[in-house]
């Protein structure tokens, strides 16, 4: 379903910009609340999920429950297990007794959840957004001259593929891991092959890539800037920092800690599935009975420099323990080096009205409002300088747009958490 032409004196309670899980959970929230007017704007044709990620057998680092609503509405229509029932897949994944969905799954489910949706506008790109002191509305003007106004805006355009300094103005048919699978088989014909990154992403194709190496006969190397293949950290403490209690003692630390926690804690939603590393390790171990596997794994090699020629990349990387400089030749290259917040430029007109810190960030506050005002603009993900963990991850969404809900209303729908945890974070 798509939402209906409107009034040009249409004024909505909000727009929201970029249809990514968070703000979709926010459309599936919004829609059964009569006080609330929203619309939401994405530039895509249909919703769109790390397609080029779809790996056989690819699931998510967390449960079913953090879903798009459940843990703020676990009666909702737009839940995952509501979305398995009309599936008729129900009963297989209760049988299953796997609590992660595969990826393709979850994709699908958010695709099933948008088709339901009367708030949603596909195929609509944002072109600028002002704001107009006298009504006191914000302005959200598309590339097809619609304009819409609204009370409130919730960002939502997500992260964009990283691509290192390193590789500025590359040439070739190089990859980031947000197209592999699309390209997948023309990398495959290559005699080498070199993947650069740390994550969980890398940890997937550099598996995908072993596990057909005999088939293809390339050479392939897995090269990373981190100390070793860190994997998720994932115990029941540990998770108490996505909580409540987290975000208000993290959001309350000095900017300058919280971002030195920021990159100290990377490898608390960026690691690599436990699992995964040993099978990856067990596949070797298998292939290595019959010959040598033509592969190297390097760590600690930060990528310094990368140049290509005749069909053939060179890359210059810098062993960080040991002062070591070294090359790397190879005809295919991925770079599983994940994604960053890039401002959008439709904020341009109303950059005035938006809270920075001294890094030159947004200021997120703790109702993740960015604005002057405190109240009018609202930012999904990209604040883990001042929310951390919770920021990414996915089981925090419901309750980040539980609290964007109570902000908008003026009064709570759904309840908001304020203790779930059992340690104490601060004294």
């Amino acid at each position: 379903m798509t939402a209906p032409a409107e009034s040009p004196h249409t004024v909505h309670d909000f727009v929201g910009i970029g249809l990514g899980p968070f703000n979709l959970g926010l459309a599936c929230l919004t829609e059964p609340i009569a006080e609330l007017d929203g619309l939401f704007l994405e530039s895509k044709p249909d919703f769109a999920w790390h397609a080029g990620m779809f790996l056989d057998g690819a699931h998510l680092q967390t449960p079913f429950m953090s879903d798009l609503v459940t843990l703020a509405d676990p009666t909702s229509p737009y839940s995952f297990l509501n979305y398995l029932k009309e599936k008729g897949r129900l009963y297989p994944f209760y049988i299953r007794e796997n609590f992660y969905p595969l990826r393709v799954e979850y994709d699908d489910y958010c695709r099933w959840a948008a088709n339901k949706l009367t708030s949603v506008r596909f195929s609509t790109t944002v072109a600028e957004v002002t704001y107009d002191e006298g009504d006191a509305l914000y302005a959200v003007r598309t590339t097809d001259g619609d304009v819409h106004r609204a009370r409130h805006l919730v960002l939502g355009t997500g992260t964009t593929p990283y691509v290192p300094k390193a590789c500025a103005g590359l040439g070739g048919d190089f990859l980031h891991n947000s197209r592999y699978v699309q390209h997948k088989a023309e990398l495959q014909k290559k005699e080498s092959i070199t993947l650069v990154g740390s994550g969980q992403s890398a940890a997937e194709i550099y598996l995908d890539l072993l596990s057909e190496i005999d088939v293809h006969g390339y050479r392939l190397n897995w090269v990373t800037r981190s100390p070793r293949f860190f994997p998720l950290e994932y115990t029941k403490l540990t998770l108490e920092m996505t909580s409540p209690e987290y975000v208000d003692y993290f959001r309350a630390l000095p900017e300058q800690t919280r971002y030195r926690l920021a990159a100290e804690q990377k490898g608390l939603f960026k690691g690599i599935d436990g699992a995964l590393v040993d099978e990856i390790f067990d596949l070797l171990y298998q292939k290595s009975l019959a010959a040598p596997v033509p592969t190297r794994l390097l760590t600690n090699s930060a990528l310094t420099g990368a140049s290509h020629a005749d069909g053939t990349y060179t890359l210059s990387f810098r062993q960080e323990e040991q002062g070591r400089d070294f090359e790397l030749s190879s005809q295919g290259l991925v770079l599983a080096t994940g994604y960053h917040y890039a401002e959008p430029e439709f904020l341009a007109p109303i950059a005035h009205r938006l809270r920075r810190d001294a890094h030159g960030n947004f200021d997120v506050g703790r109702n993740y409002a960015i604005d002057t005002t405190g109240r009018g603009v609202f930012l999904q993900n990209a604040g883990v300088h001042t929310h951390s963990v919770t920021s990414p991850d996915l089981g925090m969404g419901a309750y980040r747009n539980s609290y964007i809900i109570r902000e908008l209303l003026g009064s709570e729908y759904y309840p908001v958490e304020k203790t779930i945890a059992f340690q104490e974070f601060g004294v």
